[in-house]
């Protein structure tokens, strides 16, 4: 009974060990990148001054998901990964490596 009990707490320690985290691959080339981060940047800034103003729920509501766009977007330039990209396997040509 005691070794049972002793792989039992074995597992458990494996299921706290901390994970290693898995690195994101750059899919993004560096143009898009910079070009992401400033219209990222551009789209929170004007999306906060429209919040501003806003009068109607349907006002904000757009304005706020414009700021969620412009948040994505400076993300993604900023971590030079896009999660859209991943998923459909693409790669940039001046990304690939030569086979």
């Amino acid at each position: 009974m005691e070794s049972t009990t002793r792989s039992v707490g074995n597992r458990l320690d494996e299921d706290l060990r901390p994970t290693r985290l898995h690195r994101l691959s750059v899919n993004i080339t560096p143009v898009e990148r910079i070009g992401r981060i400033a219209i990222g940047l551009a789209t929170i800034v004007i999306g906060a001054i429209l919040l501003t103003s806003a009068t109607s729920g349907l006002a904000i509501i757009l304005e706020v998901l414009l700021t969620g766009a412009g948040a994505d977007l400076l993300v993604t330039g900023a971590l030079g990964h896009c999660p859209l990209y991943a998923k459909l396997n693409h790669v940039p040509n001046s990304l690939r490596r030569p086979s």
